[in-house]
This record gives structure tokens, sequence and C-alpha cells, in this order.
């Protein structure tokens, strides 16, 4: 074996060994709502017009943007619990801010209490599913869950932007370490 293939081959055994755990998995969730919340509490006094308005983003609108955040993450747990959904959640389904609060408070609930049910060794678990576009996938369960973490995270960003542009204040810091701060 090559000098090059054999540190190819540890760095791959390497990267097996290294997991997460239970525990790790809710301190993500954990910073991943406590973010969401310091977002919705910056887009609720927008005016409709405003939550509605084109913006030129990659999706067009704050409504469009949040939307999509918190469809993605149901479509998800919807994978977990052997629903694969065919397509994203209508634009209908998120008319305003407190709407979109009720329906995540909700999907927070059994995100937890699916990471919950799954337990220490559950979390290794993969999961198949069908994508939006009907394209067979399969992920571990816990590199799922710290997909979702990120593209909230992505589009928490983008959100940020919009409400600037709007002329309204970013929300409160949303960074990682903030959160661990919090925390002490």
């Amino acid at each position: 074996m090559s000098g090059r293939s054999f540190f190819f081959f540890a760095g791959m055994a390497a990267a097996r060994l290294h997991r997460v755990n239970l525990q790790d998995l809710r301190t993500l969730l954990d910073y991943h709502y406590w973010a969401r919340d310091r977002m919705l509490a910056a887009l609720s006094p927008l005016s409709q017009e405003e939550y509605t308005r084109e913006l030129g983003s990659s999706f067009t609108s704050v409504q469009d943007t949040l939307g999509h955040v918190y469809s993605a993450e149901w479509a998800w747990h919807q994978r977990w619990t052997g629903a694969s959904p065919a397509s994203p959640l209508p634009r209908e389904t998120f008319p305003d801010v407190a709407t979109v609060r009720r329906l995540w408070e909700k999907t927070e609930a059994d995100v937890r209490g699916f990471t919950e049910g799954l337990g220490e060794t559950g979390i290794e678990q993969e999961f198949e599913y069908k994508t939006l576009a009907g394209d067979p996938g399969s992920s571990v369960f816990w590199h799922m869950l710290q997909h979702v973490v990120n593209h909230g995270s992505y589009h928490r960003g983008q959100l940020t932007t919009m409400l600037r542009q709007l002329g309204h204040q970013a929300p409160e810091s949303m960074d990682l370490i903030r959160f661990y701060r919090t925390r002490r």
C-alpha cells in the first residue's frame, strides 16, 4: 500500500470513529430553536406588505424564505416517521409570522420527541426516504439532524439581510458562541 493510500484509509477510519451523542444533538436542537425564536421575534413587527414583498433573494420574500426553512424541517421529520412528502408545504400555509410560530412549536415538540425516542444508539440509524423530486435517499439520523440545524442557520442569514433591506432591525445575535455564553 502506498503512503498516500495508507493516509486516505487511516483518515476514513478516523472519520468513522467520530460520532456525536444524544446530548450533542439536544444541544444543537436547543441552539436551533433559540436562534429561530430570535429570528421570529425580529420578524414579528413586519407588516403584511413587508412580509410578502419580493426582495430578489433565492426565495423572493420573507414569507417564502421562512416557509422554506419550516417546510424543509417538517419534510425531514416526515421522512423520519416513514412518509416522504412529494412537495413542500404550500405558501398559503404561512400567512403570517404568528402562524409559522405556532406550526414550528408543534414541529419542535415532534422533532425533540422523535430524537429522544431514538435514544443514544438510535441516532446512528440510517433512514431511507425519497427527496421532493422522488429520488431515493438514505442518511444517518444524526447527519440529517445536523443538516436541519445548518440549513436553518444559512437561511436565518438571508432573513437577516431581508430585514435590513426592509429597514428593520436585525435579530439579536444568533451566533452559536452567543448561545453557549447564555447557557453558562
